[in-house]
């Protein structure tokens, strides 16, 4: 499988071992993930943001701020998964929360008073477009039973059949954002749970684009429609390979000219 090849030969390239590469790395998912959910800063912003602390001129300071809690709970979320702890309700909410941290708002409903900011489960029901989620009374429960067998499907995993392990992380993904258990944050709350799983298995992240972000959401829709997951992991898959590819290819490529460098000095006039 694709998959496995490429994977075989990032880890050969241990581009993990490469000085700033884990740092440049999160800011790239960051500034996908963010970008996915309407933050307008570009990877160069994001960069400069997250590295410098230099905010952006002519931008949200929202935009801003959700950028740094993304990175913020990205780090918290790779730090438990080195742990090996297990997932539960109690980590989904505290990933959630780091997600809003700085952007979350008050809910007031008839049921009782929400904070997102501290990764408070909606008391309302709610949609995107078309699409309703389960009803909020469900959402307890179905956050249960979701931690428990992701747990044991990640316990009886074979830890070298890399293929199912990117499979349970996207249908980790998946299943998260299809119960919509909180007011925002869902969709980058989902992604970094498919990182979780990532990061225990000891695998590169995965990244969404958000250039097929239109894409990522009629997949997430047909998958739900059809009760066909396959559609899901087929867009993941792609996903994953090109960002792989992408990555080695920088690189390959960076080296390349570094070593064209150090063979003698060029002036520039």
């Amino acid at each position: 499988m694709e998959v496995i090849k490429t994977i075989e030969q990032y880890k050969r390239l241990a581009l993990d071992k490469v000085v700033d590469y884990t740092k440049y790395n999160q800011h790239t998912l960051s500034f996908h993930s963010t970008a996915l959910e309407g933050s307008t800063l570009t990877e160069t912003e994001t960069y400069l943001l997250l590295d410098e602390g230099i905010t952006p001129k002519g931008k949200k300071l929202e935009d801003s701020l959700m950028v740094k809690d993304h990175y913020q709970a990205l780090l918290f979320t790779l730090q438990v998964a080195d742990k090996n702890e297990k997932i539960t309700v109690e980590l989904i909410k505290k990933m959630n929360a780091e997600v809003l941290k700085s952007t979350g708002k008050m809910y007031y409903t008839a049921l009782g008073d929400i904070d997102s900011t501290k990764g408070e489960l909606r008391k309302g029901n709610v949609r995107a477009g078309n699409r309703y989620f389960p009803n909020y009374d469900k959402v307890p429960k179905l956050l249960e039973q979701y931690c428990l067998a992701l747990n044991e499907h990640i316990k009886i995993t074979n830890k070298k059949d890399v293929v199912e392990q990117l499979k349970i992380s996207f249908s980790a993904h998946y299943n998260l954002v299809s119960i919509h258990p909180f007011y925002d944050g869902n969709g980058r709350t989902s992604r970094l749970m498919m990182n979780f799983i990532q990061q225990q298995f000891k695998l590169p992240l995965a990244i969404v684009d958000k250039e097929d972000r239109n894409e990522y959401i009629e997949v997430l829709e047909k998958s739900r429609k059809t009760n066909e997951i396959n559609y899901f992991y087929d867009f993941m898959f792609t996903q994953y390979i090109k960002f792989l590819k992408n990555d080695m290819d920088k690189y390959i490529q960076q080296t390349q000219n570094k070593n064209k460098k150090d063979s003698g000095m060029n002036f520039l006039w």
